[in-house]
């Protein structure tokens, strides 16, 4: 393969240009115990010509969308997040790099109902089934508030009012989301090894 020719889609950090950038190396690594098939390419903005490393993960339905490790991302969302989360909350933050913040938020609450499925609770609307994550205690009281405020700000986006969604708010939501997600999963793994770690000693 030519890598001036072969490309990956990259929001290049330097210029904020979209641009299919140009492959000068790939790497992929395959080890169990680092964690699920990575492949890392290192690639060149076709605009200001500055440097982008992305990763790309296969959880077993091939590569999945490469997101930016280097220059430093905002965020890189931690395997333990199941998948379908990730994307979600990933797509969201690719919507508020491209300043679409109405979108970016709209992810958000799309996230936000993948959480509570992801934890069997299917009830409608929303505001509903976050109120049973908390009575089933996977949300405590804080998580709920900063909750049902992500799920308000993403009805407002999903429906015309004539005010545009600020930087500033989708900003915030998409930290919120995130940092839900590493109490639900990331914390709450770390939290269980430490415990039966405990336990074993």
């Amino acid at each position: 393969m030519d890598n001036e020719q072969a490309g990956q889609v990259l929001l290049c950090p330097e210029c904020e240009t979209a641009t299919l950038a140009a492959l000068r190396g790939a790497v992929e690594v395959r080890d169990p115990n680092y964690g699920p098939p990575s492949l890392y390419s290192l690639v060149r903005c076709n605009k200001c010509t500055n440097p982008a490393v992305l990763l790309q993960e296969d959880y077993g339905q091939g590569w999945d969308d490469p997101v930016r490790i280097w220059p430093h991302n905002e965020r890189l969302l931690s395997s333990a997040i199941p998948a379908s989360l990730r994307r979600e909350a990933e797509e969201a933050r690719a919507c508020y790099d491209a300043k679409a913040f109405t979108a970016a938020v709209v992810m958000v609450r799309r996230t936000l109902e993948g959480v509570c499925q992801e934890h069997g609770v299917d009830d409608r609307p929303l505001a509903k089934a976050l109120q049973r994550m908390l009575d089933q205690g996977h949300l405590d009281a804080r998580l709920l508030e900063w909750s049902q405020e992500l799920r308000a700000l993403g009805n407002a986006g999903a429906h015309y009012t004539g005010s545009a969604v600020s930087r500033e708010d989708a900003r915030d939501a998409l930290e919120l989301a995130e940092a839900m997600l590493d109490h639900l999963y990331v914390l709450a793994k770390r939290f269980k090894e430490f415990k039966d770690r405990r336990s074993a000693n």
